[in-house]
């Protein structure tokens, strides 16, 4: 598994690769933004993990290539930064990262993520397509959503949401049911994270996004009927 560290700090950039590769994993490093966006060209990688405050093109602007015009836009990303601002972590979140690390971390924990996020990419169960009464289709095997045959781009995580909504039933979901179903009991995630990313499958959805039902002080649900 070949991952892409794209960090401007030098001595941060060979510790997190040092771990990375006693680790098992193959790494590649950049120094700015848009010495990633070049690597990243040429795909081949399982993870990239990005700082955001990068010279140049910030690690934003990367994560927005990765999903909008890259070879590769499912790719798993993990944003790293010594930002702790919520608005750092929920712009992240919104515009696609699988994960959000603040520094100083632990190499451990930084490694327990990395694994946790291409496990996650890499074997999630495959079921049959779904297909909802109002024009929504899901085909787990290509990854590829449809609303009313036009295509609606996902991040992998907004599509394993999205298809444990639908399979649901209508029946609701806690945020933490939510959590366990598409990434494992063991992630660390907030519940805030939740709602961002549901609120950007909305968003996706656009008329069709009505369906996902808020249910105030549990979770949420997906049903067509009105109410």
């Amino acid at each position: 598994m070949r991952i892409l560290v794209v960090e401007d700090d030098r001595d941060i950039s060979m510790l997190i690769a040092f771990h990375l590769k006693a680790n098992g994993f193959d790494v590649d490093t950049a120094a700015n933004g848009n010495e990633a966006v070049e690597k990243l060209s040429g795909g081949g990688y399982s993870l990239a993990i990005l700082d955001i405050l990068l010279p140049g093109m910030s690690g934003i602007d990367v994560l927005k290539h990765i999903r909008t015009e890259g070879p590769e836009k499912d790719l798993p990303v993990i944003m790293a930064s010594a930002l702790t601002d919520e608005a750092e972590i929920i712009s992240s979140l919104e515009l696609g990262a699988d994960d959000y690390i603040t520094k100083p971390f632990s190499p451990k924990i930084l490694v327990a993520r990395a694994r946790s996020v291409i496990r996650r990419a890499e074997h999630r169960e495959v079921q049959g397509a779904l297909r909802t009464e109002n024009g929504i289709y899901l085909d787990p095997e290509t990854r590829r959503c449809t609303v009313d045959d036009s295509p609606v781009t996902l991040t992998a995580t907004e599509f394993d949401m999205l298809r444990a909504l639908i399979s649901a039933g209508g029946r609701v979901l806690a945020r933490s049911e939510i959590i366990e179903r598409i990434k494992g009991d063991d992630y660390p995630v907030t519940e805030r994270s939740i709602d961002v990313q549901i609120a950007a499958i909305r968003r996706k959805l656009g008329a069709k996004g009505n369906s996902i039902r808020t249910v105030w002080g549990v979770g949420y649900r997906y049903a067509e009927e009105e109410g």
